[in-house]
This record gives C-alpha cells, structure tokens and sequence, in this order.
C-alpha cells in the first residue's frame, strides 16, 4: 500500500508538470501568433462610462433587460470627456456600455457634435452605433444619415444607408462612405454626386479633403459646369474652392459644339485649359479640328498655342485638308460681341494636302475678318499639273471655298503639259485669280509679263508650236473643264515657233521653277519637311526704305538754335544780293562803253 502511494504521488507530481509545461507552451504560443499584432492600433480598456444625471432609475429584474439599470428624464453621461444626453437609456454598467433613446446628443471637445434618435454606445471599443436622422457636425462640415457609427479610437465615422455631407457650397450624396474627423478626409462610394454652386460632379468613387475643398474622382465621372461645359474622365481632381481640375486617363472637356480630349487635361477659373498627350480638338459646327501633343486654350480671351506635331483639319467640304506646322496660334478679337473675328498663325514649315490642292510655305495667317489666308516666305500651291508660286500669296475663301487669290511678287505660274515633258509658264510682278465654285475662270498677269504657252491640236492634243509673248498686262478666261478660252493683252510682242524650230533658250523662262519634290504626296506627307534646294530660292528684293526722322531732345534749344540759323540765312542771303546788283551794274556799265576798234 505504501508503495502504490508513493507510486501515485509521484505519478500526480509527473502530472502536475506535464500540465504546467502544456501551459507555458500555450502561453507562448499565443504570445507568437499575437507578436504581429503589435503594429495596429490597440484598444485600450477605457475608463467607466459614468451617469451623471437622470430623473428616474430603476431596476427590472424579470424584465427584457434584467442588467441594465433604467434611467429617464434628462439622462446624461460622460465617458472620457466625451458627454452623452438622452430623454431614456438602458445602462449596462457591467459591460460598461449604454443604449439611448430620443434626442440623443453627443458632444466631443468643441468641434465634434452628433444627434440622433437612438444610440448604441460601447465604452470598452469606444464605438458608437447611431440611427434615425443621424446628424454629425463637425467643424463647419454637416454629416446627415440614417445609419452611422462612430469610432472613437480611429476618429471615423461610416455610414451605409445614404448619406450627405455638407461643406460651405459643396453638397455630397452617395450610398456609402466614411469620414475621417482627424485628418477631415471622406470618401464616398455608389452613386456619387456632388453639387458645388451651379456645378455637378457625379461619379462611383470620390475622394473628398475637407481643408483643400479638392475632390478626386476614381471610375467613369461627369462634371456638368454652370456654363454649360460637360467634362468627362475617369481619373480626375477638381477644386471646388478655385474651380481648378486635373483630369487624367483620357479625359474629355465639351464646351456646347466644341471639344478637348487628351491624355492629361488641365483647366482654371479663367478659363485656360491645358493639354498633354494625343491631344483632340473638334469643332462640330465649323468641322475643323486639331490634334497636337500640347495645346494651352483660354475660352475667356480666345487665344490658344498648339505644338508638338500639331495638325489642322478642316471636312467641311466634300474632300478633307490637312494642314501640319511646328507651331499655331489663334487669337481672338471683338469677343463675345457680334464683331467677332479670329486670326490663326502657323509656323514654320508650313504643309497642307487636300486631294485637288496642295500647299507649302514657312508661315502663314488667317484671318475670318475676311477669310483671308496669307502664306510668306516662298509659298508654292499645287492643283491638279498646275503650279503657282511667289513672294506671297493671298487666298480669299468663301465657306473654305477659294474664291480669289492674289500673288504679289515675282508670281510664277507653271502648267504641266500631259507629256510631262513641256510646261506652260506665265511670270510676271503679281497675278491674280478669281473663281467660281472652286473652279477657274480668270486670271490676270500684271507687270513685265512674259509667257511660254504650247499649242496643241484640237484633234489628237498634239504639239503643234510654242509661242512666247511680252506685255505689262494679260487676261486669260476660262471655259469648261479647265481649257483656255480667250486671252485679252495690252501692247505686246510675240514670236511663234514650230516645234521643230525651237530655240534652247525659249522652252523655259529664266525663272522656271518645277518643285514636284517638294509637294505633298498625301496627308501622312505632311509631317516631312523638305524645302527648296539652294539656289532656287527667290531673289530677296529690296524695298525703298522712308528716311529717319530725329527729335531734339530739348525743345528750347532747338528753337534758338533754328532762329540763329534763320538770321544767319537772312544776312547772307542779303549779301549775296548786294553782290549780284553790284555786279549788274558794273555789267551795265561795261556795256555802255564804246568798243575798241583796231585800224591797220
């Protein structure tokens, strides 16, 4: 017996150790898998939720609420300088936590208010659960709601049945959101809409910081301006309080028949908006666009800069122009009155195509005041085998339909003959050209005209001579299908030549030029730049330049010194009259002697 004992006390000893060394295991391993634990914010226990005040407390013991002490009549609560006000509550002092009803308040610090309905309030997770006509004001920011908890701990408040916020002008509605009352941060998620003034921002995700008034925008989004503008985006920030917006991912801004698109959008208050990236420009009304890699437009002043491979494009017409520069510019003048014109400037390196006409040059100017459109510096038009070129060439338009164009300055104008080989040339001081529909109908060479013109038969349209002509002035009418039918000249000389008694020197005139290198093979053409070989430029002409006119600095010493001059003129213009009656008279009496007669 003694040994069983002794066998059974040593056996509980092994026991007892087993289970004290389980323990320790136990004790570290959860000490292990709570180690990670230790970077997020822990709870603390929390001091006691405190009843200040009720009218009434009771005890229901085979009530609904056999621990909760019933309090009512101006109940109030204070829980770690937080206070909490109700007209009823169920107090749970051993869970330390409280469930309020009717006109429930709570009020934190000086800038944090809530009031609701009822209220479920846990003072261990410092959580509060709000519902019915929540209201959380805090700073100058309102929060309305159905269904709201609050965390003390994170300062965060989240509501889930519909909620708005409210911050000066700025109205915020969605399905779900939270609000960060530390850092005034919210985010709204499910049928977003945001009204600021007279402008409306709807979106799936919104991001909103209070102290900037910037909302940032996440998915499909529309922003509706007061003026009528629509901006659509699926990656954007806009500013309320400057009305300022950075629009990303392939954004679009519609101002009524006009539009943006790029890849990177920027627009102010004043009305400059930016662009980066595949930049598109549309007008719908006058079916023209742009496309660059930057353009900066301002909507209040007119004015706009495109560069980095921009391309002009007009389809107004049946056929589609494109036009390429390094640089354009637009500029408005008269705004928002009914004199209203632009002028748009492109430089250099001018190129544009259009299936019946092609252009190139170093600048041009339009201007809508007269639809005219100004190319300078060597400026060279094809249409068709036909190709003209001067010092400048002006085209007046008519609804982008040439209707007279005016070459000023050794204009050049070279036909194509359909052998390729013979050309038909017109040179002279300026030219001028007037249309109709489109289409020629006359032209007038003035100023040493010179001409080289082919005949041909009318049968086969074979070559039958060349005739060369000189005059100061030279009419040519058009008829049907582009073919010449008169010719008007002042005084003039020519010379008729077979064709096989041709003089070397009578095939081209001295400033024959054919630049077919040069032209715009098609509208991917346009973005090549290739100018004139060296030496085939056009002689630079010296223009008779006014005399400077100078101003004396100090007005009374000028006119001193002119009155000195003017009496220095008078003395020696009196002089020289005293001189030249003396002389007279002794010419008169010189005269009155008798000559001298020589005798033999």
């Amino acid at each position: 017996m003694i040994k069983n004992k002794q066998y059974n006390h040593i056996k509980s000893g092994h026991r007892i150790f087993f289970i004290l060394i389980l323990c320790l295991f136990g004790f570290c391993l959860v000490q292990a898998t709570q180690a990670p634990r230790k970077k997020s914010k822990k709870r603390p226990e929390g001091e006691r939720v405190y009843l200040l005040h009720a009218d009434e407390l009771r005890y229901d013991m085979f009530g609904k609420n056999p621990d909760a002490q019933i309090v009512k009549g101006k109940v109030a609560f204070m829980h770690q300088g937080s206070k909490l006000t109700c007209d009823s509550a169920y107090f749970y002092q051993a869970t330390n936590s409280v469930k309020a009803f009717g006109h429930v308040h709570y009020r934190q610090g000086d800038t944090l208010s809530l009031t609701c309905e009822k209220a479920d309030y846990d003072g261990l997770m410092q959580m509060m659960h709000a519902r019915k006509n929540v209201v959380l004001h805090h700073r100058r920011q309102t929060l309305k709601t159905d269904s709201l908890d609050f965390d003390r701990l994170y300062n965060m408040a989240n509501f889930f049945d519909g909620g708005t916020l409210i911050d000066g002008k700025d109205r915020l509605v969605s399905d779900w959101g939270e609000y960060h009352t530390e850092t005034r941060e919210a985010k709204f998620v499910f049928n977003v809409k945001l009204r600021s003034g007279k402008d409306v921002v709807t979106t799936d995700t919104l991001y909103y910081d209070v102290p900037t008034s910037t909302a940032h925008m996440v998915g499909p989004s529309k922003i509706v301006s007061g003026n009528g503008g629509v901006v659509h985006t699926h990656d954007g920030y806009y500013n309320t309080r400057t009305d300022q917006a950075k629009l990303f991912g392939r954004s679009t801004l519609v101002d009524k028949d006009k539009s943006i698109t790029g890849d990177s959008l920027y627009y102010k208050k004043n009305g400059e908006s930016t662009g980066y990236g595949n930049v598109v420009y549309i007008d719908q009304k006058n079916k023209n666009s742009l496309t660059c890699n930057y353009l900066r437009y301002n909507e209040k002043t007119g004015k706009g800069f495109a560069t980095r491979n921009p391309v002009a494009i007009d389809y107004s017409q049946k056929d589609t122009l494109w036009m390429h520069s390094d640089t354009m510019r637009i500029y408005t003048f008269n705004i928002n009155t009914d004199s209203v014109y632009r002028k748009v400037h492109a430089y250099p390196h001018v190129r544009a195509f259009r299936r019946d006409i092609q252009a190139v040059c170093d600048s041009l100017v339009f201007n809508s005041k007269d639809s005219c459109m100004t190319m300078y510096k060597d400026p060279i038009t094809w249409n068709v085998n036909r190709q003209l070129l001067g010092e400048e060439i002006r085209a007046y338009m008519a609804d982008s339909t040439i209707r007279f164009a005016h070459v000023i300055g050794q204009a050049l104008s070279v036909e194509q003959m359909p052998d390729s080989v013979h050309f038909n040339q017109i040179t002279s001081s300026e030219m001028k050209s007037y249309f109709e529909k489109g289409e020629m109908k006359m032209t007038e060479a003035i100023g040493n005209v010179q001409t080289v013109y082919y005949m041909t038969n009318d049968k086969d349209s074979s070559l039958v001579g060349l005739n060369y002509l000189e005059t100061d002035t030279m009419r040519m009418y058009m008829g049907t299908a582009r073919k010449l039918d008169k010719i008007w000249t002042n005084k003039f000389t020519s010379t008729m030549y077979p064709m096989t008694q041709i003089p070397p020197s009578k095939y081209k005139l001295p400033n024959f030029a054919w630049f077919e290198d040069i032209r715009p093979k098609d509208k991917n053409d346009i973005f090549v730049w290739r100018g004139k070989a060296k030496g085939t430029e056009l002689k630079n002409i010296k223009r008779h330049e006014a005399p400077l006119q100078t101003i004396q600095q100090n007005p009374a010493e000028a006119i001193q010194k002119n009155v000195a001059d003017n009496a220095k003129t008078d003395v020696i213009g009196t002089t020289q009259k005293v001189k030249t009656k003396d002389s007279n008279k002794k010419q008169m009496v010189a005269s009155k002697k008798k000559p001298v007669v020589k005798r033999k």
